[in-house]
């Protein structure tokens, strides 16, 4: 489904792509299924787990289908789902009924969540690399920020970014880094680190790729501390070995705890 919806009428931070992305059904539909051995899902899982421990107010930003929410609410936490996507919030829905989870749902674009209180929450999460889902450096900004608005004192926030160098190892990446670097694509409005590809039969599709410095300057712009910073592996199912040399490089990408 190609939308036909003017530039001008996209929600802030949402590329045409990522418009259609979250309106279409079977991208919700399939969604666990298509992901059901990505071994990230099972990593983040246990690190957010550890990272949280008592039970509060968790809120994801670009929750999907609900799956981190879900082994929250299981533990005892309260959760609340924040999706672009209505099929998708219809989906976590689905899941919170059939086991009386108490997970709420909110309908918003993540650049625009006045809707949530400042100090709301004693958790929040963007994960799965949602934040390079975001068009445009600023937009990127005011998500984070919100965040950290949204979060109690003391509250804990997690963070995950795939890392754009590691395009240097693969032929076709390295061709799109150096075009990025060069800055092709400026006239279409994209910026370095910005790729544009069809996803899932879905046209145009834009995700922003972060360095590792990139990504501590907005979260510290965002007003956030740096707490811990996990590099990722190929496969992301385990923390980078020997990060010390070239991890910045050799990493898929990084999850943050920030407070």
């Amino acid at each position: 489904m190609v939308s036909s919806v003017p530039e001008w009428r996209l929600p802030r931070g949402v590329s045409r792509g990522m418009w259609d992305y979250a309106r279409t059904d079977h991208i919700a539909n399939d969604y666990d299924e298509y992901f059901a051995y990505n071994q990230l899902f099972a990593f983040d899982e246990s690190v957010l787990l550890d990272e949280f421990r008592h039970p509060g107010a968790i809120v994801d930003l670009g929750c999907g289908t609900g799956r981190l929410l879900v082994a929250f609410a299981r533990r005892g936490f309260r959760g609340v789902a924040v999706d672009l996507s209505h099929p998708m919030l219809q989906i976590v829905g689905k899941k919170a009924d059939s086991e009386s989870l108490p997970i709420d749902r909110v309908q918003a674009n993540l650049v625009d969540l006045d809707c949530l209180a400042d100090a709301s929450c004693d958790y929040c999460v963007i994960m799965f690399n949602t934040l390079g889902m975001i068009r445009g450096l600023d937009n990127r900004l005011r998500v984070l920020r919100h965040a950290r608005r949204i979060l109690r004192p003391g509250g804990r926030f997690a963070l995950h970014v795939h890392n754009r160098w590691q395009n240097l190892f693969d032929p076709q990446g390295r061709w799109w880094l150096l075009g990025s670097l060069l800055g092709r694509g400026r006239s279409r409005g994209l910026e370095p680190g910005d790729k544009v590809f069809e996803y899932r039969g879905i046209p145009n599709v834009q995700l922003h790729l972060f360095s590792l410095g990139e990504m501590r300057r907005l979260l510290r712009r965002s007003g956030f501390r740096i707490a811990r910073v996990i590099p990722l592996d190929a496969e992301r199912q385990r923390p980078l070995a020997r990060p010390w040399a070239l991890g910045r490089i050799r990493a898929n990408g990084w999850i943050v705890i920030a407070d």
